[in-house]
């Protein structure tokens, strides 16, 4: 059995413990990322799980979560208990001013347009007044266009809309006539 005792691999420390060391061995004053504290476990400990990444990122997020590491500017940093606590980046949030004792809020609202309610009865609908005038309200709609083919030309199907046609008229020519000269 002396074959099991040498493949037999040495017990790891847990994460969080070799986390906390290899920040204190790296002893950056900014902190260490998380690729350096991986790449300092690694060299340390040698074999390591198949997972290795996904543990040390589930680690280094759950020792943020609880306040035993300070993660500042995409580094890791050992919290210090008597250090202010850093701001993020925009604006703060407004401080809550606590309630009276006994009172208490409502339900919360759902967000957005409540629903209608199917059992209401249906609203009256408005009755059309005209105006008076016979002309009906808003922009007049738009003309069909004439079905002169394609070789109609814009002064054709101004005439035929019986207004202007689009854009500048064509530029009028004089007509000459023609002088005969005799000698």
């Amino acid at each position: 059995m002396a074959t099991g005792e040498v493949n037999k691999r040495q017990s790891l420390p847990p994460y969080p413990e070799m986390i906390i060391r290899a920040i204190e061995a790296l002893n950056d004053k900014n902190g260490s990322n998380k690729s350096t504290i991986s790449k300092y476990i690694e060299s340390t400990y040698g074999e390591l799980p198949a997972g290795h990444s996904q543990l040390l990122s589930h680690h280094l997020n759950r020792m943020k979560e609880s306040g035993e590491l300070v993660f500042w500017k995409n580094n890791y940093t050992k919290a210090d208990p008597n250090a202010p606590p850093r701001r993020g980046r925009g604006r703060p949030p407004k401080p809550k001013e606590p309630l009276p004792p006994g009172a208490s809020l409502g339900p919360m609202r759902p967000r957005g347009r409540p629903p209608k309610d199917p059992d209401a009865p249906p609203k009256p609908t408005k009755l059309k007044i005209s105006s008076g005038s016979g002309k009906p309200r808003g922009r007049p709609r738009k003309m069909a266009r004439p079905t002169g083919g394609l070789g109609a030309s814009t002064t054709t199907m101004a005439t035929a809309t019986g207004g202007r046609g689009r854009g500048r008229p064509p530029k009028v020519k004089p007509t000459f006539t023609e002088v005969s000269v005799q000698q």
